[in-house]
């Protein structure tokens, strides 16, 4: 059984900084690429960034790119999205999902098998 387990959301200022972990039990760790997404409410969920499972290849929203950086520690079998220079707009409750295809950037949320329970980011203006 995977488990996918986020943590680090909570309150900041505009122009602050949060990074939230992601640990994925239950496999091997470097056996999948994880995503990021969120959803605010009223919004559909939506693509934030992705690492593949050596963490050689990543990709971005448009709207986080250049602030937020996604990583992974494979000997700790956590990743980690550093949110900078946060934005009202970045408000949301935060997902954390694992593919089971290691070599993949999934863009979309049907990709991801697996899910956390999702983390909430609040951004104060």
């Amino acid at each position: 059984q995977v488990q996918v387990v986020e943590s680090g959301g909570g309150l900041v200022q505009a122009g602050g900084s949060l990074r939230l972990s992601c640990v994925v039990s239950g496999r091997t760790f470097t056996s999948t690429a994880v995503g990021w997404f969120r959803q605010a409410p009223g919004k559909e969920r939506e693509f934030v960034a992705a690492i593949n499972w050596s963490g050689g290849s990543t990709s971005y929203a448009d709207s986080v790119k250049g602030r937020f950086t996604i990583s992974r520690d494979n000997a700790k079998n956590t990743e980690y999205l550093q949110m900078n220079s946060l934005k009202p707009e970045d408000t949301a409750v935060y997902y954390c999902a694992a593919d089971s295809r290691p070599w993949r950037l999934g863009l979309t949320a049907k990709e991801y098998g697996y899910w956390g329970q999702g983390t909430q980011v609040t951004v104060s203006s």
